[in-house]
């Protein structure tokens, strides 16, 4: 009776463990955006993007709106990751961020953003355009 307990108790530990050791499955893509933004103290802004993940594009949208201190227009293409994807679905949402920034003529831009879905993008690139801004703002972003 013993010998059967042990073999129970054993059982039941390395399954426990396997369970807990097993890192819960996500995945990272890679992100192009282009995003054109322009504004007068409410800035607005529309663009277009690509998900790469295992090698399958998933072309999407993205929209946003900024308010505070924003002031021209501006054309940012931002290249970066996408963390903690869960399939490409997980990509859509909304994603909000407080940052500041500024493009005169030719300048870099970078962002880190995360939405509800726990997906983190840290997108940087380059801004072409004349735009000042200190803005708490965000963007949404769904597949096609």
């Amino acid at each position: 009776m013993m010998r059967k307990s042990s073999i129970s108790v054993a059982t039941v530990f390395l399954v426990g463990l396997a369970a807990i050791s097993t890192p819960a499955h996500a995945d990272t893509g890679r992100v192009t955006v282009i995003f054109t933004k322009g504004g007068f103290v409410v800035g607005v802004g529309s663009g277009k993007g690509v998900l790469t993940l295992r090698g399958v594009h998933y072309p999407f949208t993205v929209s946003g709106m900024s308010i505070g201190f924003t002031i021209g227009a501006s054309t940012t293409k931002l290249v970066g990751r996408a963390l903690n994807l869960k399939g490409p679905a997980s990509i859509e949402g909304r994603y909000t961020a407080v940052g500041a920034g500024s493009a005169l003529a030719v300048g870099a831009g970078g962002v880190q953003l995360e939405n509800s879905n726990g997906v983190i993008l840290q997108l940087s690139g380059p801004r072409v355009g004349a735009e000042m801004s200190i803005a708490i703002g965000g963007v949404s972003i769904h597949l096609k």
